[in-house]
């Protein structure tokens, strides 16, 4: 009662609009207790890599960690992280790019933390207004975004250099005065630290699982979770299984209806399970448990002709035991011949992806081997415990607790 009274007295005497961090007495000393804030636009509420992985993993450390997200679900709290939503779904990506910056603003300046840490890049104006009212702010870059406006569809092909170019001059000018950066894959960062020397490799490698599920090779099944978009080469995939025998193609994820009616016309598509979008935590025992192979054929500008580590699916594969088909990208290359967990191919050529899915098909026992290869991989290094660590040394810099 004695340390209640206290706490409270001293509140008192502070004004309501002022952010402090507080100490409490623990059996291990002063405890540095942080208020710090994730938002996000255009991300869902379950978002493995912003949730479950970065708010989360602050959580535990035992910063006081929200997230801000638009959807119109209930505000709740998740494993410790307190999830506030704008309660404004946007209808159009203009709606979503004007109208809920607002709304994501007032429930941002409402927590009031010491820490923002920003992960769309069109939330780069609210950081430099947060920033200018004295805060600490962190942008997070999942992905190549001037390299990625140039497949965006969406955006008139005439211009679209232009706009890469616009706003990569507006990226590097905020990001240069933000308090850190983030991002998934070496290139990114490297890019970055021209111009923010306080740039980490924070990339997004799978949550191990205590066990990896149990695989049955002989159900003859090639999985994948994620973009039903071309960018994944589906088209690829159903042609190379057209000539094999007793296979199935499960597939999830959410893709546009004119992509998907056109794989529709393939021959090798009675041979495709489609499942539509699952919740990420369906992603294992309705895709990868029920398979024997896992394949990601990724192929987009923004990878160029390295590849990024930023593509999780690969590494939850891994993590689940498969053996993986999987573009030959340099970056994957060292990963697959280092740890002997998959095969590499041209995701363009339909004969080297059928022979790759051939072979492991026809081959359990090898193939059972690779993909224990895949889980020791995973296991000694390409998880999210050595990342969550490099984020908290981060965290620990910007409070002075390092």
């Amino acid at each position: 009662m004695l340390k209640e009274s206290l706490i409270l007295s001293v509140s008192l005497l502070i004004p309501k609009n002022f952010n402090i961090c507080l100490y409490e007495a623990g059996e291990k000393g002063n405890i540095l207790i942080t208020k710090v804030c994730h938002i996000t636009s255009a991300h869902p509420r379950y978002d493995r890599r912003i949730l479950l992985k970065e708010c989360v993993s602050l959580a535990n450390a035992g910063y006081d960690t929200y997230l801000i997200i638009n959807d119109d679900e209930p505000d709740e709290s998740f494993e410790g992280v307190k999830i506030r939503s704008t309660n404004y779904v946007a209808s159009n990506r203009l709606n979503r790019f004007i109208f809920s910056k607002r709304k994501l603003l007032e429930c941002a300046l409402e927590v009031d933390a010491e820490i923002y840490h920003f992960h769309d890049p069109d939330l780069l104006p609210m950081m430099n207004k947060i920033k200018r009212l004295g805060k600490k702010v962190i942008f997070d870059s999942h992905e190549n975004i001037p390299k990625q406006i140039l497949d965006k569809a969406w955006i008139p092909s005439p211009i679209r250099k232009l706009v890469a170019w616009l706003y990569e001059i507006y990226e590097k000018t905020s990001v240069s005065k933000a308090s850190a950066a983030i991002s998934v894959t070496p290139m990114i960062v490297e890019r970055f630290l021209n111009f923010q020397k306080n740039t980490y490799l924070v990339t997004n490698y799978p949550i191990l699982s205590l066990e990896p599920p149990k695989l049955d090779n002989s159900m003859r099944t090639i999985g994948f979770a994620g973009g039903v978009t071309s960018q994944y080469n589906h088209d690829v995939v159903i042609e190379a299984i057209e000539q094999i025998e007793k296979v199935t193609y499960l597939v999830a994820g959410r893709g546009g209806n004119e992509y998907i009616e056109r794989l529709m016309r393939y021959r090798g598509w009675n041979k495709v399970e489609y499942l539509g979008q699952i919740s990420p935590f369906q992603v294992t025992p309705r895709i990868y448990q029920l398979s024997s192979v896992g394949i990601c054929l990724h192929m987009a500008t923004q990878a160029e002709d390295q590849g990024s580590l930023g593509v999780i699916k690969l590494f939850e594969m891994m993590e689940c035991g498969l053996p993986v088909v999987c573009t030959d990208y340099p970056l994957w290359e060292d990963i697959i011949e280092k740890y002997d967990c998959g095969i590499c191919v041209d995701p363009r050529d339909v004969v080297a992806v059928r022979d790759a899915i051939q072979y492991l098909l026809d081959n359990p026992d090898r193939a059972a081997e690779i993909g224990n290869n895949g889980r020791k991989a995973v296991e000694l290094e390409y998880n999210w415990g050595s990342q969550e660590k490099i984020l908290l040394n981060l965290y620990s810099k910007l409070t002075g607790t390092d």
